[in-house]
C-alpha cells in the first residue's frame, strides 16, 4: 500500500474471498484507547468480541512517531491516528459499517483511506490531515473501482491500482497537482506492489499469463516504460509465484525485496531490477518465510510460519547470520522493525488473547478496560488423507467425550487456521462443543504443492481432507457422529454447503456464512479479481469447462441436503454476491427444507461488534436447537423453526460470517 505496505510482515496471498484486500487490517488484538470500557454483564464469549482491540500500528517512514491503527473502541472497527511524541490518539473515520483500509503518507502529514459503500469494496481513496480535518478526494480524476494497491512517494506522488469490469486492471500515477496518468492496463489481475525510495520505479504484481494464483513481477518507470521483468511462471507454464515485499528504504538503493517459491515454499530474495540479477538469502527454515527491511536496510525481519505457528528472526545481510527474535509460543500475526532497532509484533495463542508487544520491553498499546477472557489451548492432530497428512487443530470443552463437535472450516481458500486467539471457536467451546479446524489442501503454510493442489476438482478436494479428519474424530471418541456441525464463512461457507449436499450422511447441522452457493451465478456477479482466480481454479470459465463448474457448485446438490441449515448473507457482498444465494435458497424453499436465513445490509465480513455477536449468537442457538430437534441431543432449546423461516430480527448494519 504505502511505500512500505502496512510496515508489517504478512503472508502473501492470491486473491480470495476472505476479506477486503490490503490495508492496516483488524484482527483479534489487544485493548484500544479512548473509550468507555465498563465491563458489560455478558457471558465470556460475548466479552471476547467486545474487548477493545487494535491492529499493529503502521508508521510514517519519515515521521515514525506518527502512527495509524485500527480499533473497535467504539464498537465498530475504525481508523485511528496516534502521535507517539504527544501521546494523542484520534479517531479518524466514523462510518456505520466501519473502515479498515488506510495508510499514512511518508511524511506523516496525511492519512489516506478507502471509502466504499456499506462494505461493497467499490469506491475511491480520500485523505485527511493527520491532525484532523475534512476528508477530500485524494485523486479527484479517478472514478470508483475495486482497489488494486496503493504506493505513496516521498515527493507526494501517488501510484494507484484499480480494477473494474470495464477496464480490467489499471495503474495510474498522480504527481502533486497533476491529473492522474494511466501507465498500465490489462484484462488479467494486476496490483501495485511498491514505489522505490527515490520515487522513480514502480513494482507491479501481474498475472498476464492467465494464472491468477501465481504472479509475475514487472518494474516500470513513472511513465510506464519497462525496466525489468521477473517471471518464475515461464509465461504461465510453471506454477511458481513471486510477490513484492518492498523496495529498500534507503535513499539511492533501488533493490527490491521479493518473495519466491523456487524451493517449494515462500522465501525472500533480493532483486536488483536496474543492475540485473537476484540474490538468494541464507534462510534454511522449514516453513514459509515472509520479510520486510529493517529501516537502515542492514537486515531483514522474518516471520517464519510453520505448522500453524510462527516465530520471528533477524537476518543480518552483511554477515548472512540468522538470529532468533524471542517471542512466546503461538502466532505472530504481524510484525514491524522500528527505526530504533526494536521490533513490535502482535502475538496470541488459541488460549491467550492478543498482545501488542515490543522487544524493547512491555506492551505497546494496553490501556485499561475490558480484557478478553482466555480460552482453551489447541492440540495438534495429523490425519492420513488422500493427498497426504492433514493437519487439524482441536479445542475440547470440559468433560469426557464424545462431544457435540463443530467442524469450523476456514475461508480463503488460500489461508490457514493457526494457534492464534479467535473469538468464534472459543464461543463454541464455551457452549460445550469440541471445535476442529482443518488445514485442508489449498491452505497456506504447508508448502506450495499443498496450496496448489485444489485445482479443477474445486471444493471436492478440500472436503476429502475434512472428511478424513471427521472419521478420525469419530473413531477416537472425540465427536459424537449424531451431533456434528459443519460450518464456515466465505470459502468455508462454500465448503459447508457443498459438504452438506455431497455427503449428507456425515453432517447433522450446517451453518454457512457468506457462502458461494450457486458457483456459476457467483462468477457472473463477483468482483473481477475473483473471476480470474476462479478461471485458474477450474481451468476455464463456466462456458469452457461446464462439467467442472457443475461438479463443484453447491446448487448441483441442493436437493440432497437433509441437515437443517442456517445461512447468513450480505446484501452488498462483492465476493459471494446475493443473487447466487437467492437461487440456492429458492431451491431449499421449494421443497420445504428446514433452514433459516439472515441478511444484513453490508458486505463480506463484519466490522460492527454487536452485529458479529448477534450473528454468532444466532448460529450457536440454531445449532443447539437443531441438534435437540434432530436427535434429542445437544443443548435444550425452546421451539423449532418452521421450514424456511427467516431468523428473528431485521437485518441491521454490519456484515457476515468469519473470514
Amino acid at each position: 500500500m504505502a511505500d512500505h505496505p502496512d510496515h508489517g510482515v504478512h503472508p502473501d496471498r492470491v486473491p480470495n474471498r476472505s476479506g477486503t484486500g490490503s490495508g492496516t487490517g483488524a484482527g483479534d488484538a489487544p485493548a484500544a484507547p479512548g473509550a468507555d470500557r465498563t465491563t458489560p454483564p455478558a457471558p465470556e464469549w460475548e466479552q471476547r468480541f467486545r474487548a477493545p482491540r487494535t491492529s499493529l500500528p503502521d508508521w510514517a517512514e519519515d515521521a515514525p512517531h506518527r502512527n495509524l491503527f485500527v480499533s473497535n473502541a467504539t464498537g465498530i472497527f475504525e481508523l485511528y491516528t496516534w502521535d507517539r511524541t504527544t501521546g494523542e490518539q484520534r479517531q479518524a473515520t466514523s462510518r456505520p459499517n466501519g473502515t479498515t483500509d488506510g495508510t499514512l503518507t511518508p511524511d506523516g502529514a496525511w492519512l489516506w483511506w478507502f471509502r466504499d459503500t456499506d462494505g461493497d469494496e467499490f469506491g475511491t481513496w480520500v485523505r485527511q490531515p493527520f491532525e484532523g480535518g475534512a476528508d477530500e478526494p485524494a485523486v479527484p480524476g479517478l472514478a470508483a473501482s475495486y482497489p488494486g494497491g496503493l504506493a505513496l512517494g516521498h515527493d507526494g506522488t501517488a501510484v494507484i491500482g484499480r480494477s473494474t469490469e470495464e477496464d480490467g486492471s489499471t495503474v495510474h500515477v498522480a504527481a502533486p497537482g497533476a491529473e492522474p496518468v494511466e501507465i498500465y492496463r490489462h484484462r488479467q489481475t494486476a496490483d501495485v506492489g511498491d514505489l522505490s525510495r527515490d520515487g522513480t520505479l514502480v513494482a507491479i504484481e501481474h498475472t498476464e499469463h492467465g494464472d491468477a494464483m501465481h504472479s509475475a513481477l514487472r518494474v516500470v518507470r513513472l511513465d510506464g516504460t519497462l525496466v525489468a521483468e521477473l517471471d518464475d511462471t515461464a509465461g504461465g507454464s510453471e506454477e511458481l509465484s513471486l510477490s513484492v515485499m518492498g523496495f529498500s528504504p534507503v535513499e539511492g538503493d533501488q533493490r527490491l525485496l521479493v518473495g519466491h517459491q523456487r524451493r517449494g515454499r515462500w522465501e525472500p530474495m533480493v532483486w536488483d531490477p536496474v543492475g540485473g540479477g537476484t540474490t538468494a538469502l541464507p534462510v534454511e527454515l522449514p516453513g514459509d518465510v515472509h520479510a520486510e527491511w529493517y529501516p537502515d536496510a542492514s537486515a531483514l525481519l522474518l516471520v517464519h510460519s510453520y505448522r500453524a505457528r510462527s516465530e520471528l528472526w533477524r537476518l543480518d545481510l552483511a554477515a548472512g547470520e540468522l538470529t532468533r527474535v524471542e517471542t512466546p509460543p503461538g502466532t505472530v500475526s504481524a510484525a514491524t522493525a522500528r527505526p530504533d532497532g526494536t521490533v513490535e509484533y502482535m502475538w496470541s495463542s488459541a488460549a491467550e488473547p492478543p498482545q501488542l508487544l515490543s522487544t524493547g520491553g512491555g506492551v505497546v498499546l494496553d490501556p485499561p478496560g475490558l480484557t478478553a477472557p482466555s480460552s482453551v489451548p489447541v492440540t495438534d492432530v495429523w490425519v492420513a488423507g488422500p493427498g497426504g497428512e492433514v493437519h487439524a487443530l482441536v479445542q475440547r470443552p470440559a468433560g469426557e467425550g464424545p462431544f457435540p463437535t463443530v467442524f469450523e472450516i476456514h475461508g480463503g481458500p488460500t489461508w490457514h487456521d493457526s494457534d492464534a486467539f479467535a473469538a468464534q471457536p472459543a464461543a463454541w467451546v464455551d457452549h460445550g462443543f469440541a471445535v476442529v479446524r482443518v488445514n485442508y489442501r489449498g491452505s497456506t503454510g504447508y508448502g506450495r504443492a499443498w496450496t496448489d493442489a485444489l485445482k479443477h476438482r474445486v471444493g471436492l478436494i478440500e472436503l476429502e481432507d475434512v472428511e478424513a479428519v471427521r472419521a478420525w474424530a469419530v473413531e477416537t471418541g472425540l465427536a459424537d457422529p449424531a451431533r456434528i456441525v459443519l460450518t464456515g464463512g466465505s470459502w468455508g461457507g462454500y465448503l459447508t454447503l457443498l459438504g452438506l449436499g455431497t455427503r449428507p450422511e456425515l453432517w447433522t447441522v450446517g451453518v454457512a456464512a457468506v457462502p458461494v452457493a450457486d458457483y456459476v451465478a457467483a462468477y457472473e456477479d463477483e468482483m473481477e479479481a475473483l473471476k480470474a482466480l476462479d478461471r485458474t481454479l477450474f481451468g476455464g470459465s463456466p462456458e469452457e469447462v461446464p462439467e467442472r463448474w457443475e461438479a463443484s457448485s453447491p446448487l448441483t446438490y441442493v436437493d440432497a441436503v437433509t441437515a437443517p441449515l442456517h445461512i447468513t448473507a450480505g446484501v452488498n457482498d462483492p465476493r459471494c454476491p446475493i443473487r447466487q444465494i437467492d437461487n440456492y435458497v429458492a431451491r431449499l424453499r421449494a421443497r420445504d427444507a428446514v433452514f433459516e436465513e439472515y441478511r444484513y445490509d453490508a458486505g463480506h465480513g463484519s466490522l460492527v461488534v454487536e452485529e458479529r455477536i448477534k450473528q454468532v449468537g444466532m448460529e450457536i442457538d440454531f445449532a443447539r436447537r437443531m441438534l435437540e430437534r434432530v436427535n434429542g441431543s445437544g443443548a435444550p432449546a425452546a421451539g423449532a423453526p418452521s421450514a424456511g423461516a427467516p431468523s428473528a430480527g431485521a437485518p441491521s448494519a454490519g456484515a457476515g460470517g468469519p473470514a
